[in-house]
């Protein structure tokens, strides 16, 4: 049996659907830290943290956010359901920023652990979102 050449690849979220199209490679924010997937990839489920899911098609490299969800890898599909999740192009930066400061002056507030999981999730959306949307008009 010969191997996928492609990925169908398809991303929801709350809102929608986010992305459905074919790819030749796809990089995921696994919760234990990032995995890639080519086609004919062994089958999976892995549960998603916080980071930048990247995917290739042909020479060009896409990014977008994907916060927190799950994935499901089979050899033709990759199918993520997240609980939060942007295209680059639809980054407000200005706000990413603000949000990076609030969350940085938060942080030097913080008392004990009580606050510190809410306050670092924010801090690392603010600092994805940057990095997807540099990353992105960079290329």
């Amino acid at each position: 049996m010969a191997l996928p050449e492609k990925i169908d690849l398809e991303i929801v979220t709350p809102e929608g659907l986010l992305l459905h199209d074919d790819v030749d490679e796809v990089v995921a924010p696994g919760k234990e830290g990032y995995f890639g997937v080519r086609p004919g990839h062994t089958p999976l489920m892995a549960t998603l943290g916080v980071g930048a899911l990247s995917y290739r098609q042909g020479d060009q490299w896409h990014d977008l956010t994907c916060f927190w969800g799950w994935c499901e890898v089979l050899p033709d599909r990759v199918s993520v359901l997240a609980a939060l999740g942007e295209r680059a192009e639809d980054i407000d930066v200005h706000r990413a920023e603000t949000a990076l400061k609030t969350a940085e002056e938060r942080m030097k507030r913080i008392k004990g652990e009580e606050d510190y999981e809410e306050v670092r999730d924010a801090w690392a959306r603010a600092v994805t979102r940057l990095g997807v949307a540099h990353k992105q008009r960079d290329r």
